[in-house]
């Protein structure tokens, strides 16, 4: 098995800048986002609404604007938008260190929003136009390189932010520009297919064959709770750190355990798991073993609340750490195993037509799924620990991953996620 830059030189140089491309734009997001709720509220003296708004206008934006975002993309080009929104996001990350009044945070929160908005749709729709057969593998390693600049970013972001938050944004800045630049001059252009015709009536023309893929809304309502799962890695799993170490030192090294073991376990493991899940599995069981594993990853957490706890020292740590650990592993595991199948069944499920669209309208879906499971794992831990239930939010969780394991299934034997070949799709690329 070839390394992750090895796999990447084996594609067209097109897939292998769009690897680069989401390599860096983590880098340049992670530097700076993990940090700019601190500088909010410390250097700036917000109060913790304001930080909520700017932080919830950014989130919004984004997941908001996914679906307009594939939209444009499939209209105009997948490289305009990929630069459009690199460009935006330079914009938004220089504001963000150089303005202290409320009206122009939130304009720069939601630049940076819109922007990944811009980019996502149209770098996935291009990695699956050019990728051509090999999508899984690409997928794969595309995750690979998503998930280095992920692990990577918060490190050069605290070296940074220990200088000042105003250099952060402005590296961060510079690093979008450089990446701005690169894509300008070597990505080659990219329209989807039906991207010629720009009236609005052919938009409107779109968006109903988008909203009317029965199949792919189905699959996509499926895979929200996968989304709300696996995002516990930075809501659940660090609360219950906190809760469990009663003390900070053990809290911010368990914390950081998480999130460095998540992201490795995903660069050691990820393009290895998936060539094996290719050959033994297929598309349908990988997808299902994958949510199964999501949901299994509450179950460390749900076998912990029947351990009595210690007052404190090393058996209280451990307990406080091993656990969300091992969770966070079992959601990296299930996240690698489902992902590049499931972002391959998208474009199979859109059947070639206004793929961008799809993945646009999938985000949006899914990100309403991640607030609303937020919100719902916030209100489940405050209830149970006011009830002295600590059980209860890992084993709702846990049914949640094995709901959408089970609703993924009934897709897979009913035929749902392989639908037929359309002439369109034997005579056209992707």
């Amino acid at each position: 098995m070839k390394s992750p830059f090895g796999q990447m030189r084996t594609f067209e140089r097109s897939v292998q800048l769009l690897m680069v491309n989401q390599f860096t734009i983590n880098l340049g997001f992670y530097m700076l986002m993990p940090y700019l709720a601190q500088h909010l509220a410390g250097n700036l003296g917000m109060a913790a609404w304001m930080v909520g708004l700017i932080l919830g206008v950014r989130n919004f934006s984004q997941q908001g604007m996914f679906f307009f975002g594939g939209t444009l993309a499939d209209r105009f080009g997948y490289k305009l938008m990929i630069i459009a929104g690199l460009m935006l996001r330079i914009v938004g990350f220089a504001v963000l260190g150089l303005v202290d009044s409320l009206p122009a945070l939130l304009a720069a929160s939601a630049a940076t929003g819109l922007a990944g908005a811009l980019f996502n749709p149209a770098s996935r729709a291009y990695l699956a136009l050019d990728a051509g057969e090999r999508r899984v593998e690409a997928f794969a390693l595309f995750n690979v390189f998503y998930q280095a600049g992920i692990l990577l970013g918060p490190l050069v972001g605290v070296l940074l932010t220990g200088v000042s938050f105003r250099l952060t944004c402005l590296v961060a800045a510079g690093v979008f520009a450089v990446l701005s630049i690169v894509q300008i001059r070597a990505l080659p252009a990219r329209v989807g297919q039906h991207g010629d015709d720009n009236s609005v009536s052919s938009v409107l023309s779109q968006w109903r064959t988008v909203v009317s893929n029965r199949p792919f809304l189905l699959f996509s309502i499926a895979m929200i709770g996968s989304y709300a799962l696996s995002f516990q890695v930075y809501l659940a799993l660090p609360l219950e750190v906190r809760r469990m170490a009663g003390n900070e030192t053990v809290n911010t090294v368990g914390v950081g355990l998480l999130f460095a073991a998540s992201g490795l376990a995903t660069i050691v493991g990820q393009t290895r798991l998936t060539a094996w899940a290719k050959e033994r599995l297929g598309t349908g069981r990988s997808l299902i073993a994958g949510l199964a594993t999501l949901g299994a990853a509450f179950l460390p957490l749900l076998a912990a609340t029947a351990v009595p706890v210690p007052e404190e020292g090393p058996a209280r740590w451990a307990l406080a750490v091993v656990p969300p650990l091992l969770s966070a592993l079992l959601l990296a595991l299930g996240t690698m195993l489902a992902y590049p199948f499931e972002m391959d069944t998208i474009v199979a499920l859109a059947q070639n037509r206004y793929v961008a669209t799809h993945y646009g309208l999938y985000n949006t879906i899914c990100g309403i799924g991640i607030t609303v499971g937020n919100l719902l794992t916030g209100v489940a831990l405050d209830a149970a620990r006011s009830a002295g239930a600590p059980a209860l939010p890992w084993i709702v969780l846990a049914a949640i991953g094995g709901g959408c394991a089970l609703a993924v299934l009934g897709l897979h034997r009913t035929g749902r996620l392989t639908p037929a070949p359309t002439p369109e799709m034997r005579s056209a690329k992707v």
